[in-house]
């Protein structure tokens, strides 16, 4: 028990989509299939948090915790863990300070692949080769810039019934078509689970093998198998399978579900699931991640659960979020907690995934989800901008191919995110702590350090957004706003998007993929209300090495006061005004 102070506000616990602030809440931290974003349990509790006072706590556990931050007793927070002894780490500092110190124990992320960071095509779900080529074909069609096709359930020959095969009946050259999506600027994600029913032909190799959770009866607990990550055994069978996957030439693989591991099963390392329960998550990240980083040395993965740790794993998403306006906004909600909780890199199924989506939903919700750290439309079809009509195919391509255009600040911002463990999106008070309206905010995000992103959550022309420290300059319209509360309409795309005054926004010629990308040329955008020095970062993927710039003006014209990589880049300096 914690005395919490009269003001005192405390963030964190994992992707919680409840109130961003967990004062007056009880938060419980134990895995769960959360079946959406509106509710109280989590597909990622993590076992931190931090406060408003100027500490935050890392309870080193992997069993069941009840955290009471002043709800039973408003004066006091209640941590109830399962363990016999407590093992605490207290952390001291600002909120930036405190997460690079949480990171700096449990791990920081590693700057996953560029072609991650472009646009994922997906639905629920591809079913054939054919599917998968036809949206391929139609992306390079209707220049909708992008870099993955997802195949979700429906790869197996039986929906759902993962087995590690494509479907010989509707794939007829499996290797080829990824082959072929490769040339034309795309990588493959394939979905799959760690669950197997007893029709699957995989089900009695797994029993003989027992390399799966078992109860005190050495009975399976639950109808399906359940793999045991925490048998060596077993992780070796499941990587050579994912690793046949990624020889073939697939990017990534979707690590989906891993709430659900028996908590009355007895696991291969000797423990219950009272301690292997929150831990399969980590496990399940890291056998996938690991043979992905073997195979083609790269950190990916597109995860939905995880623990504390995972985040040495990108990437995750947010889960089954409704087709709604509150879906949409218990979403942010949650990417942000997540944020504060030790992870750099979120995304979220662009539209939301329960049912079919609403035009102008989706409009707000593409905005949203074009500057998020990772992008990737998914859910009940149709999915696919064509299918929407050419309106608002228009809308959406020129949505994606501003964030392409973007790369370069997105690729950098994450770069430097990755080194001092911040989140992509984050809380507006981890970069303006000693702004009190910053910590009370929990519907809008600094996208990086240098820009400011206020979704539209309802069908409006704009909104109130609060600005945090300085000047804001409006990144569609140009205009300036002060410190403070603001009503702003949207610009041509439907969101609210402001740059720091005084930040320097690298941009890209547009390409349809970025392997397709040319970093030899980029443009540097100089957003200053007077005639201050502007700063930023740059970062080229050839070797991912972070360089502080500076523009002074000097007349009419900025110019670099030290180019970093004079002999790499062709600079094109523009004002924002021009």
């Amino acid at each position: 028990v914690f005395n919490l102070g009269p003001d005192e506000k405390i963030f964190g616990c994992g992707e919680s989509f409840t109130g961003l602030n967990k004062r007056g809440q009880k938060v419980v931290l134990f895995a769960d299939d959360a079946n959406g974003v509106e509710n109280e349990t989590m597909y990622k509790p993590i076992p931190f948090f931090l406060s408003s006072n100027g500490y935050g706590m890392f309870m080193h556990t992997s069993t069941p915790i009840t955290c009471d931050f002043g709800k039973y007793y408003s004066g006091i927070t209640s941590l109830m863990i399962g363990d016999d002894q407590l093992d605490l780490f207290v952390f001291l500092g600002n909120p930036a300070q405190i997460l690079d110190e949480y990171t700096s124990l449990t791990g920081k992320s590693p700057m996953p692949p560029l072609w991650s960071f472009g646009f994922w095509q997906s639905r629920i779900t591809y079913f054939s080769e054919t599917e998968g080529r036809t949206v391929a074909n139609n992306l390079r069609k209707h220049k909708i810039p992008s870099d993955v096709i997802h195949f979700d359930t429906g790869w197996f020959e039986e929906d759902w019934r993962c087995d590690y095969k494509f479907s010989p009946s509707r794939f007829d050259d499996p290797g080829k078509m990824i082959s072929d999506l490769r040339k034309q600027g795309f990588h493959t994600c394939l979905w799959q689970l760690p669950y197997f029913v007893p029709k699957n032909n995989l089900f009695p190799e797994l029993l003989e093998k027992d390399l799966v959770v078992r109860d005190r009866s050495g009975n399976i607990p639950y109808e399906d198998a359940v793999l045991d990550f925490s048998n060596p055994e077993a992780v070796e069978w499941y990587q050579e399978k994912i690793a046949g996957l990624l020889k073939l030439g697939v990017g990534a693989i979707k690590v989906d579900f891993g709430e659900a591991a028996p908590l009355n099963g007895i696991y291969h390392s000797g423990r219950t699931g009272f301690y292997e329960h929150n831990l399969y998550p980590l496990r399940y990240n890291k056998a996938a991640a690991d043979v992905t980083r073997e195979v083609n040395g790269e950190y990916i993965i597109w995860a939905r659960s995880a623990w504390a740790g995972s985040q040495r794993y990108p990437l995750h998403w947010g889960g089954d979020a409704a087709t709604t306006d509150v879906g949409m906004a218990a979403q942010l909600r949650g990417g942000l907690s997540f944020g504060l909780s030790g992870f750099t890199f979120w995304s979220h199924d662009m539209g939301g995934f329960t049912t079919t989506t609403p035009e102008n939903l989706y409009r707000r919700w593409s905005a949203f989800g074009a500057l998020s750290s990772h992008s990737r439309s998914h859910g009940t079809p149709p999915k696919e901008a064509w299918e929407y009509g050419k309106g608002f195919l228009d809308y959406f391509r020129k949505t994606i191919e501003m964030r392409y255009r973007l790369m370069p600040y997105i690729y950098a911002q994450s770069k430097d995110c990755t080194e001092k463990g911040l989140p992509m999106v984050r809380a507006l008070f981890v970069d303006y702590p000693d702004d009190p309206g910053a910590w009370l905010i929990e519907d809008q995000y600094l996208f990086g350090s240098d820009m400011l992103v206020a979704p539209l959550f309802t069908n409006t022309a704009g909104r109130n957004v609060y600005l945090p420290g300085g000047i804001w300059i409006d990144y569609q319209t140009g205009k300036t706003y002060p410190r403070g509360w603001h009503y702003i309409e949207k610009g041509p795309i439907d969101i609210v998007v402001l740059v720091r005054d005084g930040a320097v926004i690298p941009h890209i010629g547009l390409a349809q993929s970025t392997m397709q990308m040319d970093w030899s040329k980029l443009d540097l955008i100089v957003y200053t209300s007077d005639n201050q020095p502007a700063n930023g970062f740059v970062c080229l993927p050839e070797n991912n090495e972070l360089h502080n710039i500076t523009l002074n003006k000097s007349g009419k014209d900025y110019w670099l006061v030290k180019d970093p990589l004079a002999k790499s880049v062709s600079w094109n300096i523009k004002h924002f005004m021009e």
